[in-house]
């Protein structure tokens, strides 16, 4: 129970609220039922990069820089397999540069599964995923060194990033590429929006991944989410409605959001 000695009954019931929610859209999917996502601006410039690299003939470069195994990389990859399905329908030539060995291994799977349902599978380069290094600048080196020796019309900066990302999206400007970026590292949004032509910010990543894979996991998560943070939000304009009247009127001190925040001696009296 160590794990639960600071969990609150309101924690747990938001849990079990979002697990429903979850569960339920998982079971609606699972009957047949299309969820309707917005298409976001980040779609257009994903698909418009693309185009460019088709015009041009040049070859198009995709990195998920320090993501390892985990949902950012699932994302990461529903984009990555939306790309490489469109590059092997023109021919192009992609580059996957990559920091982790194991995520690595999935990537590869992954643009392998793409141009198998393009029925290219011939075209398929292996080493096209290419392992810079697990040491953090080294990789952004490495990075570097591709782009000026490939001139890629085209660079992708997907997953998570850190100090590195400046010098990963100033390569992609002094080669030409246009240069798409979708970063779960807050910190770095900011370098990506001076130096890329279009930066997904935070969880667009994965509603743009989500749109393009139209993968049932990831809609139905996506769905969920949004549903939960509507919940949350509900729950924030009550709290403050509640605080709101408790100052002006002190006698009321007892608001009914005070059961989230309530321990479990609640129940004890």
């Amino acid at each position: 129970m160590n794990g639960f000695d600071h969990v609150t009954p309101g924690v747990l019931l938001l849990l079990a609220l979002a697990l429903w929610m979850l569960y339920r859209e998982f079971s609606r999917i699972s009957r047949g039922y299309q969820h309707s996502i917005r298409r976001i601006p980040g779609v257009d410039a994903i698909e418009g990069a693309v185009g460019r690299c088709a015009e041009q003939g040049r070859a198009v470069s995709f990195t998920t820089a320090l993501t390892d195994v985990g949902p950012t990389l699932i994302a990461c990859i529903g984009v990555l397999q939306a790309v490489a399905k469109k590059i092997a329908q023109y021919k192009l030539k992609l580059f996957v540069p990559q920091y982790s060995p194991e995520a690595m291994a999935v990537v590869e799977d992954s643009v392998r599964a793409a141009y198998n349902e393009v029925g290219r599978a011939a075209q398929f380069d292996p080493n096209s995923i290419v392992f810079l290094s697990s040491e953090q600048f080294a990789f952004a080196s490495g990075y570097m060194g591709l782009l000026h020796r490939e001139k890629p019309g085209a660079a992708f900066l997907f997953g998570a990033f850190a100090a590195e990302s400046l010098v990963l999206a100033e390569a992609g400007q002094q080669v030409g590429a246009r240069q798409v970026a979708a970063s779960v590292s807050p910190e770095q949004v900011a370098f990506f929006i001076c130096t890329c032509d279009y930066t997904l910010i935070g969880e667009e990543l994965f509603g743009a991944s989500a749109y393009l894979g139209r993968d049932p996991v990831q809609v139905a998560t996506v769905a969920a989410q949004d549903r939960f943070k509507l919940v949350l939000c509900v729950i924030v304009v009550f709290g403050v409605a509640c605080a709101t009247i408790a100052s002006v009127w002190p006698e009321m001190h007892w608001s009914p959001i005070e059961l989230l925040a309530a321990g479990w001696e609640v129940f004890a009296r």
